[in-house]
């Protein structure tokens, strides 16, 4: 079974404190040594001002670039900005004296500017304009990633089914338009149906010389070898309309000389044109199987506004718990370090009442193992405070090379605050707001009305094809009448030229010039023109009705993972609903057990001074203290987490911690996010922070 991330890196962390033990001596703390951990909290800094954006996330990719006044500027390539790894200007304001000083607000800040999961996300809004670009012009859609990027390690989603302290990361991917599509189910007969012909005109020329010497072997040819040099100009003009019309126009034009004498023009100019315009009148008629590509590229563009949504909630939601594990890593270090403190001077006295005779030596024993004991749970939890402050440092910062960050301790200023009275919601009102607000059902209504579009252009694909078109063209021909053919009036050889029934231009002249040639395309001199109906029916027509039952079959499975999800939004809700209720209990009852413990400790103390109990008693009622403080700091985080999970069940997560949107597409916060239910950390020394270099030690240098 492969190792999780933060088992691995909590090893490491275990492995490099032993080292530092193992190799540098350490006493335990005395008895009057002060045991405050928390932190005297300087003023906070001013908000900093958000600086100027990357290009990349600030400009809108389906608006294609103009080609006036530059006309080459559509053929040039555009230059996208490269992703930027430095971190945001907030995170040095909030440094002061080699540490971070965070509230639950600025760890959430922080994140929508610099973590790497949404920078990736950003991407795919992006991607999703350029795909509508592509729509727009009458190709088929690539497909946009709507899957949610979960690489940040630390933090589970949810909070639910982990202990407080761990979480792993992940990635969840999902490609909609084709492939896999929203909610994970198959799209593979999205956007199929009838041919479309491109929405940008495309204009075509093809210029060529031919120089061709041809040995004959006809008695009838005059001379042994034929020359010919051929000189081609053609152009043409392509372009589809949205109700499933095409236009095309041709132009070609040819200049030709030979030294065959049979040849009557040399040089020869021939030129000709021609406009087509053809209609569908069954399959592909209409606006909706030829737009079908740029209205299933706006559902896109719009599920993927909708999955960087849900990608901020994901994230957040991580974020936050990563705090909160922080936050029970950063009080735990404190439990386990008055626990030490008080064992440590239980020890001195246990000494001092053994030298006197008043006290067993198994009392000094006992009392050293006690201690040996505390030693190992502070050892083991400013590791895992170290592993916390690293995984949160990462995940709100873009890089973590920096070695003033990387060595900077994280101090939370935000403490966890239950409420007296726990607001009552109706469960029902609840589910209704899940079932309006939550992302993953926006973005199955809006993958279902593009299922819908997609199912009415592959039924218009089962028609036959039938096509009217019209067309007109005209042809011309100009030249030199070859000076090697007699005239046929001084002449009685069959082959001769004769004026009469020459072609028009040349009755009276020998010579015409290119411009006569073209006079003649518009002149009515030799037109073409006509109208037409083209049938094509598959006999059969197999492939059509097999796509039309897969489409609809798609569709119907939507329509089923969407009831799905709707059910699940409401285990989710009433699942979230029990988890606070029991969370709050929870943590009353922790505050119960730490009350009694409390006071059971100093009666015994009191009961010691008179003798009527012994110094093993006071040791187990401050062991029994240290660990009621300790679980109801990591009930307190429960109760966090259950909060945070609901909001993130009824999609109201964004919103109940005052997020702006706007402020997480861009990668800016301008204002500054309110989270609710926590408090600001009373402050006490700025000196006082828990011990990140092992345990904590006093002059003597012994263990």
């Amino acid at each position: 079974m492969p190792v999780p991330p933060t088992m691995s890196a909590r090893r490491l962390l275990l492995s490099f404190a032993a080292a530092v033990l193992i190799g540098t001596p350490c006493a335990p703390l005395s008895a009057q040594q002060p045991v405050a951990v928390q932190a005297s909290l300087p003023a906070p800094p001013a908000t900093p001002q958000p600086t100027k954006g990357d290009l990349v996330h600030l400009r809108d990719y389906s608006i294609p670039r103009s080609a006036f006044p530059n006309v080459l500027q559509p053929y040039k390539p555009l230059q996208v900005a490269e992703p930027s790894f430095g971190n945001s200007a907030r995170i040095d304001s909030l440094m002061r004296d080699g540490k971070i000083y965070l509230s639950i607000d600025d760890v959430v800040a922080l994140a929508l500017e610099n973590n790497l999961d949404l920078e990736i996300a950003r991407f795919n809004l992006n991607i999703a304009e350029a795909d509508l670009l592509r729509a727009r012009s009458g190709a088929s859609i690539l497909g946009v990633n709507t899957g949610i990027v979960q690489n940040t390690p630390g933090g589970g989603v949810g909070g639910l089914g982990g202990t407080v302290g761990s979480g792993t990361g992940g990635t969840t991917v999902a490609a909609g338009g084709a492939g896999t599509g929203t909610n994970g189910l198959v799209s593979s007969t999205l956007g199929i149906g009838a041919p479309i012909t491109s929405f940008d005109p495309q204009l075509t020329a093809a210029l060529q010389l031919d120089k061709n010497n041809t040995e004959s072997v006809s008695v009838f040819s005059p001379v042994p070898i034929v020359a010919q040099n051929t000189y081609t100009s053609n152009f043409g003009y392509t372009q589809g309309f949205t109700w499933g019309g095409a236009l095309t126009g041709v132009f070609d034009n040819t200049h030709l000389t030979t030294n065959n004498p049979t040849s009557l023009l040399t040089p020869q100019l021939g030129s000709n044109f021609q406009f087509r315009f053809t209609q569908n009148l069954l399959q592909g008629f209409g606006f909706l199987p030829n737009t079908r590509f740029i209205r299933i590229a706006k559902n896109n563009r719009e599920i993927s506004d909708v999955a960087f949504r849900l990608q901020i909630i994901t994230t957040v939601d991580q974020i936050e718990d990563m705090y909160w594990d922080l936050v029970y890593a950063f009080e735990n270090v404190r439990v386990q370090q008055e626990s030490l403190t008080y064992a440590q001077k239980a020890l001195e006295d246990s000494k001092r009442q053994a030298q006197v005779g008043t006290a067993p030596p198994i009392q000094v024993v006992s009392a050293q193992s006690v201690v040996a004991t505390d030693q190992q749970n502070l050892i083991v939890a400013q590791n895992n405070l170290q592993l916390q402050q690293l995984l949160l440092k990462n995940a709100i910062s873009r890089s973590i090379e920096d070695p003033v960050l990387a060595e900077a301790d994280v101090i939370p200023t935000s403490i966890m605050q239950v409420p007296q009275d726990e607001p009552v919601v109706p469960i029902q009102e609840m589910i209704n707001e899940a079932l309006q607000h939550r992302a993953e059902l926006v973005e199955s209504r809006i993958d279902l009305n593009s299922r819908d579009i997609n199912n009415k252009a592959v039924r218009n694909a089962m028609l036959p094809t039938l096509q009217a078109f019209a067309y007109y063209g005209g042809s011309g021909v100009g030249g030199d009448v070859n000076a090697a053919v007699p005239n046929c009036s001084s002449t009685s050889s069959s082959f001769c030229f004769n004026p009469a029934k020459a072609p028009p231009p040349f009755q009276t002249s020998n010579n015409v010039g290119y411009g006569g040639t073209l006079n003649q395309l518009v002149n009515s001199t030799s037109p073409d023109k006509g109208v037409g109906l083209s049938l094509n029916i598959p006999l059969r027509n197999r492939l059509a009705q097999s796509n039309q039952v897969r489409a609809e079959l798609e569709y119907r499975q939507a329509q089923v993972r969407q009831h799905q999800l709707e059910n699940q939004v409401r285990i989710e809700v009433r699942n979230a609903q029990f988890d606070v209720k029991q969370n709050v209990v929870a943590v009353q009852a922790a505050q119960s057990a730490v009350d009694l413990a409390r006071q059971t400790l100093d009666a015994d103390q009191q009961k010691l001074k008179v003798g009527l109990t012994t110094q093993t008693a006071i040791l187990q009622d401050a062991a029994t203290l240290t660990t009621g403080e300790s679980n109801l700091v990591s009930a307190k985080a429960a109760y966090e987490k259950s909060r945070i999970e609901l909001d993130r069940a009824t999609g109201l997560l964004l919103d109940h911690a005052g997020i702006n949107i706007d402020d997480a597409t861009r990668g800016q916060v301008t204002h500054l996010p309110n989270v609710p239910y926590v408090a600001p950390r009373q402050d006490t020394t700025p000196q006082s922070t828990p011990s990140q270099s092992g345990v904590p030690t006093q002059p003597g240098g012994q263990m």
